[in-house]
């Protein structure tokens, strides 16, 4: 069997906000046009207009997908800047109030807006997803059941939207509860097979309940514009490294899952009701609290995971040259990711005095900081 080039392209949405108030700001016509002139196609409006969104090319590694990202990060922070706004890379605004947002007035949105009523227009959030090249459908469907197991891990990582609308939410990442209000989320079904996948999405389309899979919104799915798996279930992240890290996570289970299928081994199915639990505990949790390890049949750190996890990956992570990234992933848990650096910075800034509102923004401040370190 010919090995996958495991190509990987990433996606990233950022919010737009004022650097003195902290607030959203509706994305002017100016600056898109500019983002759009000096980035071409690889940045694009998104659902709300205080909201951009980039991607980078098909990238052969980790260092090509590094070169890629600051570059497009730097492009959108200078544009920006122009016009005394800023990007964030979080996945909830900390104060932001979703009924004062509008929408894009582009026939998709419009159109999703039409469909989808009010769940949509609560829509204020943001995430990262991930293009694993994999050209071969059935492999596709094949790698996608067994990949489910590891979406609570990559989740857990993530997490960098615990405050919604002016209050700590309680979740690591309340970024999941707003998507699930959408149908066809969540983790993926189990197809036994690519025909099994395309009978199921065909029926939706033959009955005119969605145009085409770009409307299936998944944790994971199969790309409808690649031959790529597309994870999603991702929180976007204020670290350009910690998105890199992410990023070869992903690159190295889609390979050690090959690996496996090309010796007639592979990983073990669970059922969708226990990886679920696992959803929920990185929801709720990110990192400072366990999994459950079904083999072991007992919730384990999330430290000991990721090392485990690590190991694993080990000989993936030297033949596509990105060990130094997923090694990473420990430094994460041990310093904390996103979710837990915010409410250290609302922790201190109470400490100063003020209201809720100085504190929000002392948060909003470090998200900023954030996404221009490394560019």
């Amino acid at each position: 069997m010919v090995q996958p080039e495991f190509t990987l392209g990433i996606e990233e949405e950022y919010l737009l906000v004022d650097p003195q108030s902290g607030a959203l700001v509706e994305a002017p016509d100016g600056l898109m046009a500019a983002c759009a002139a000096d980035l071409q196609d690889q940045v694009s409006p998104e659902f709300l207009q205080c909201q951009i969104e980039i991607g980078t090319k098909p990238c052969a590694n980790i260092s090509e997908a590094r070169d890629d990202l600051r570059r497009l990060r730097a492009g959108v922070a200078k544009h920006a800047a122009v016009y005394g706004l800023a990007p964030i890379a979080a996945s909830c605004h900390p104060f932001a109030d979703w009924k004062a947002q509008h929408h894009t007035n582009k026939q998709r949105y419009n159109e999703l807006d039409r469909d989808l009523g009010g769940v949509v227009r609560r829509m204020l959030i943001c995430g990262m997803h991930v293009h694993i090249g994999l050209s071969d459908d059935p492999m596709r469907a094949d790698l996608m059941r067994q990949m489910s197991y590891f979406l609570p891990h990559l989740l857990a990582l993530s997490t960098s939207s615990p405050f919604w609308n002016g209050r700590d939410s309680g979740l690591a990442s309340y970024r999941i509860s707003v998507f699930d209000n959408l149908p066809r989320t969540g983790l993926p079904p189990h197809f036994e097979s690519w025909s099994d996948y395309e009978r199921s999405v065909q029926i939706l389309i033959d009955l005119g309940v969605i145009e085409d899979s770009s409307r299936i919104w998944w944790d994971l799915r199969p790309s409808s514009r690649f031959p790529t798996l597309e994870t999603r279930i991702m929180d976007v992240q204020p670290w350009m490294e910690d998105t890199l890290t992410l990023a070869a996570l992903n690159q190295c289970l889609m390979r050690m899952l090959w690996r496996l299928r090309v010796k007639n081994q592979r990983w073990r199915i669970y059922d969708r009701f226990l990886i679920g639990e696992n959803r929920w505990r990185a929801q709720r949790y990110g990192t400072s609290e366990g999994l459950i390890d079904f083999g072991a049949a007992q919730i384990a750190p999330f430290s000991t995971l990721i090392d485990e996890l690590i190991d694993l990956l080990g000989e993936d992570a030297d033949a596509l040259g990105c060990r130094p990234e997923i090694e990473r992933a420990a430094v994460i848990v041990q310093h904390g990711n996103s979710s837990i650096r915010q409410r250290a910075v609302f922790k201190d800034a109470q400490k100063q005095g003020g209201d809720n509102t100085d504190q929000m923004r002392a948060v909003v401040q470090h998200l900023i900081e954030e996404f221009h370190s490394g560019l």
